[in-house]
């Protein structure tokens, strides 16, 4: 197999876990702050474990700068999935997930908001394609915003996380010369005592089998996917990176439909590929296509700039 099939193949499968994100998160029944506060933990053993049997935290290459960067995109990291968590119970797994998708437009706004980043009238213009298939999608009518429904607030909470991933994004790029995979140890450290204070251990007592999808949600969905996301990452060129990105929402909407029964309608399907195509447009249209980066890339400064969390997961 060719590095850049294995590539693919890791990505994929790295995809595929994500868009099941959202069952483990409906079947553990645990709020949404301790659904966070057990993944981070759960997965901050998970990833440990992975770098210290790597030995990579041997010139670890973090300095006072550097960690307190990879530190604050945590911040952010933690707080976005408590919001895509609770637009799950307020919308559905496969709206939130979409809306959430809006991610890289949020990253070219935000770069060009505080970093006076370059941006384009052809970004504008699909910037503007992808929030009129926002509209879309998010189904939401007048009606949402009275009465105290929840609907309207769960689009809101998937934007806000959405938001807070952007910030991740851009603080995280910041960072060179530190492996991906500590920077993201580093994020899901800093949710344990930060989340501390919101986790209700009570209502976890004797819970049964949602220990186990908690268990999942750190071990898999944080442990065996950023591994595998970023040992892609190394093989793989940007615009093959970007494509399969959206494999996490194609499944996260068969698994909710599969499981719960829940499918977005014929009008608001018409705005899923308004989005794709935009976010594929901006996505590219940023960062040029590469040759696949050679096996040793992930041992590069420039690896270690990349997202800590999934384009999807980033969820």
């Amino acid at each position: 197999m060719t590095p850049e099939n294995k590539g693919t193949a890791q990505l994929t499968t790295a995809m595929v876990l994500s868009g099941t994100l959202g069952v483990f998160v409906a079947e553990s029944g645990a709020s949404p702050f301790d659904v966070v506060f057990f993944r981070v933990l759960f997965g901050a053993l998970a990833l440990g474990g992975y770098v210290v049997a790597r030995g990579r935290l041997r010139g670890h290459g973090f300095t006072p700068r550097t960690l307190g960067l990879a530190a604050l995109g945590g911040v952010f990291i933690v707080f976005n999935w408590v919001l895509l968590f609770q637009s799950y119970e307020n919308t559905s797994i496969s709206v939130a997930t979409v809306v959430y998708h809006t991610q890289p437009f949020y990253v070219v706004l935000l770069g060009a908001l505080l970093f006076r980043e370059r941006l384009t009238a052809a970004t504008v213009g699909w910037i503007a394609v992808a929030f009129a298939g926002l509209i879309l999608v998010s189904g939401v009518t007048p009606g949402d915003f009275t009465g105290g429904g929840t609907y309207a607030v769960g689009v809101g909470q998937a934007l806000l996380a959405a938001l807070l991933y952007g910030l991740s994004t851009l603080v995280t790029k910041r960072i060179t010369g530190v492996r991906p995979h500590l920077v993201a140890l580093v994020q899901v450290l800093v949710g344990i005592p930060l989340l501390l204070p919101f986790a209700d251990f009570g209502a976890m007592s004797g819970t049964g089998w949602a220990w186990g999808w908690l268990v999942g949600l750190g071990l898999i969905h944080t442990g065996v996917m950023y591994v595998l996301m970023y040992a892609a990452y190394a093989r793989l060129a940007t615009s093959k990176i970007a494509v399969l990105a959206f494999v996490y929402p194609a499944v996260a909407m068969v698994m909710d439909w599969a499981v719960y029964g829940h499918h977005i309608g014929l009008v608001q399907a018409l705005g899923v590929p308004l989005i794709v195509t935009a976010s594929l447009k901006v996505t590219l249209a940023r960062r040029p296509a590469a040759a696949p980066a050679p096996r040793t890339a992930a041992h590069a400064p420039e690896a270690a700039s990349r997202p800590a969390t999934p384009a999807a997961c980033e969820a």
